[in-house]
């Protein structure tokens, strides 16, 4: 009888068979920097196919060589990964950061044009508006109330349409939780695609993770996680990943194999560890943060809660929710009354949750975007986005909801207790 497993049953061993490990029931640290050939013949075979010098055979499975090229660890934490988003291929990375950077050297070059979402992670936002300029590279940001055909006539205006090659989305976007269409940048990427010269569409999808969000099935070509997130989610490791199509995952695989920024095997075995429990640690998540959000959506001390499962028809983003999501996530950032001393007032009385950038791990962090990850972003852009002094951003973890209710009300009183002084 055949039965279709589903990805969280699938991750406590798809991929790996203990016969390649003396019975091992996990896959084992295959901590080697480079893999015996039984013959020369063999080892001419396996570097035809790594180069691409030929195409594998039906039945041919590509050799391990050397382990900036392929690991066992690695190959199987790549084939759990795709699982989730129904990739063809993934390809895992030392960083997220390593993993975008990498994106965005492969399908840009000097004189081509980026569209990309505003807001994005500050990192991204570094790379984009203050390296790849200096590369030659033009760059056009666009927001989440920009239209379809606005678009179009953004990309038109600067002459250089014929050069758009590149589509990079963040949605939801860090750390405002802004929704943006993938529909829509999908049919913008192919009004500007031609046989020959195909616009890729890159969506990075940490906030959602591979449960809450699907991109592949949404028109984009590639998923960028950053791996430290949720899918580590343990906050002890630093990672990256890439997901997509055949034909842009081989170019991203061979860059990768050039620039030297794949993930070492202790991490891909870290990665595999923390897979086996992502669906538990992400439903617990995505229930405390809705707890979190409709506790501060109440407060007399806080004037604004962004958070996706409060999202109501009419409000900005909430069709997209509908179409795209399939959960409100583990994010909340709200806004504090008053600015930024009233919120450093709120950090500062946090007894549970840490003071910590990131997010995803099974600890609730909360941080100040607008001094912290996003210091780096132009100051009038910061504001247009929302990123301003009196925004929290929360990390939900998976603690007792009632012990994170009581650390967020107590913090939340420091808060008041200072207005009424200086009132």
């Amino acid at each position: 009888m055949q039965h279709s497993f589903r990805p969280e049953s699938l991750m406590m061993g798809y991929g790996y068979h203990p016969e390649w490990s003396e019975g091992a029931l996990k896959c084992p640290i295959f901590q080697t920097s480079t893999f015996v050939f039984n013959s020369a013949e063999q080892g001419k075979a396996f570097f035809e196919v790594a180069y691409g010098l030929r195409e594998q055979g039906p039945q041919e499975v590509p050799g391990l060589i050397y382990s900036r090229l392929n690991n066992p660890d690695l190959e199987v934490l790549e084939d759990r990964l795709c699982l989730w988003d129904q990739a063809d291929q993934a390809a895992v990375f030392e960083s997220g950061m390593a993993a975008i950077a990498t994106v965005l050297l492969e399908f840009l070059s000097q004189g081509d044009l980026l569209l990309y979402s505003n807001p994005v992670y500050g990192g991204t936002d570094h790379f984009i508006t203050q390296f790849l300029p200096r590369m030659g590279v033009e760059v056009l940001g666009f927001f989440p109330d920009t239209t379809e055909e606005e678009l179009i006539q953004m990309v038109e205006a600067t002459g250089k349409s014929a050069r758009l090659k590149l589509i990079y989305v963040e949605t939801p976007a860090n750390p405002t939780n802004a929704l943006f269409d993938l529909e829509l940048c999908r049919r913008v990427a192919d009004h500007f695609s031609s046989a020959e010269e195909p616009v890729t569409v890159a969506v990075d999808n940490t906030y959602m993770g591979p449960l809450w969000q699907h991109p592949l099935a949404h028109g984009a070509d590639l998923v960028v996680y950053s791996a430290t997130k949720y899918i580590g989610g343990h906050s002890d490791v630093i990672a990256g990943a890439v997901l997509g199509k055949k034909d842009r995952m081989q170019r991203i695989k061979a860059l990768r194999t050039f620039l030297g920024n794949m993930a070492s095997p202790h991490t891909g075995w870290l990665l595999m560890r923390s897979l086996e429990t992502l669906h538990l640690r992400m439903n617990r998540q995505a229930e405390n943060a809705r707890a979190v959000a409709d506790f501060l959506r109440d407060h007399p001390v806080v004037e604004k809660v962004h958070y996706l499962g409060h999202l109501q028809p009419g409000d900005p983003g909430y069709d997209i929710f509908q179409r795209q999501l399939k959960a409100g996530g583990a994010m909340v950032a709200f806004d504090v009354r008053g600015g930024e001393r009233e919120a450093f007032a709120f950090l500062n009385g946090l007894a549970l949750v840490k003071l910590a950038v990131s997010l995803g791990g099974t600890e609730s962090l909360a941080q100040h975007p607008a001094t912290m990850t996003h210091a780096g972003v132009e100051p009038a852009l910061r504001e247009r986005m929302g990123i301003t002094g009196k925004m929290v951003r929360l990390s939900v973890g998976v603690e007792h909801v009632q012990d994170l209710l009581w650390d967020l009300g107590q913090a939340l009183e420091k808060v008041d207790a200072g207005q009424k002084i200086r009132d």
